[in-house]
């Protein structure tokens, strides 16, 4: 199925802007059993609902015969065709043998985290009268555009003073803004700077340091990125849709780790 599910506020990026998310959902049955899988297809990546639903169609004969997730990284390409497959035949997995996907995956059982809570990208007068609405959350993360965004990080800054702060250009930076930027973000207290510059233009951090982490978003996919981004960027932000699912991204997070990031 291709539910899509309107936002509650319009949602700002560098790149642009968005009222609904566009989903796709693959379930899987076996002996009467459904596990059941969710992506959401991303024009940066060049996908498409339709593209994405015509990948998965093609392997139904691979998943009737017996396909398992090991096999799955074989068939389909990293994005979000692989993660509502992936992620549908964990659940399954769960479902049959009654134990939870984190005990079949020989993870310590899950406890409360801290995640960030996001900013849309606007006016910085709008995004400090978010912060202030938000000012209770420990962790928030901006959205960046480029002209403005010092701006913009002061006025959340005001808005939210108790905050950790994450920034996240997008993409949406040149070297020279980081350059800029880097220094007066750090005095603001900004903790991490997300994916500053365009993925294709990254090399141009390589034997570069920062007074602020920088983290790798568009830039960092799969454990083949992984080369790529050691020697750019401090941290990296895994996604579902990006790793091809729950699989490698699990398979990423513990490479990553041994790298250091």
């Amino acid at each position: 199925t291709t539910p899509v599910w309107p936002l509650r506020h319009a949602f700002t990026i560098s790149r642009g802007t968005k009222t609904e998310a566009r989903t796709v959902v693959v379930e899987i049955a076996e002996d009467g059993v459904a596990g059941r899988g969710e992506c959401t297809p991303y024009p940066r990546y060049d996908e498409t609902v339709e593209g994405v639903v015509a990948q998965i169609r093609a392997i139904e004969g691979d998943l009737a015969a017996g396909l398992d997730r090991d096999a799955l990284a074989e068939r389909l390409p990293a994005g979000a065709a692989r993660n509502a497959v992936d992620c549908a035949l964990w659940d399954l997995a769960a479902k049959r043998s009654g134990r939870p996907v984190w005990a079949l995956a020989g993870l310590a059982a899950p406890r409360p985290l801290v995640t960030a809570y996001t900013l849309s990208a606007d006016t910085a007068e709008r995004m400090g009268e978010a912060a202030r609405a938000n000012a209770g959350r420990p962790l928030l993360k901006l959205k960046l555009t480029g002209e403005g965004d010092l701006e913009r990080v002061a006025a959340v800054r005001g808005g939210a003073p108790s905050a950790r702060l994450i920034v996240d250009a997008n993409e949406g930076w040149s070297v020279d803004d980081l350059d800029r930027h880097a220094e007066a973000l750090a005095g603001l207290g900004v903790a991490l700077i997300e994916q500053p510059l365009p993925a294709a233009q990254d090399a141009a951090l390589v034997g570069r340091s920062w007074p602020v982490p920088l983290c790798a978003d568009e830039s960092c996919h799969d454990r083949a990125s992984l080369a790529h981004c050691a020697d750019r960027y401090q941290a990296i932000n895994i996604k579902l849709d990006k790793t091809g699912g729950l699989t490698e991204a699990l398979a990423l997070r513990e490479a990553a780790v041994a790298r250091g990031l």
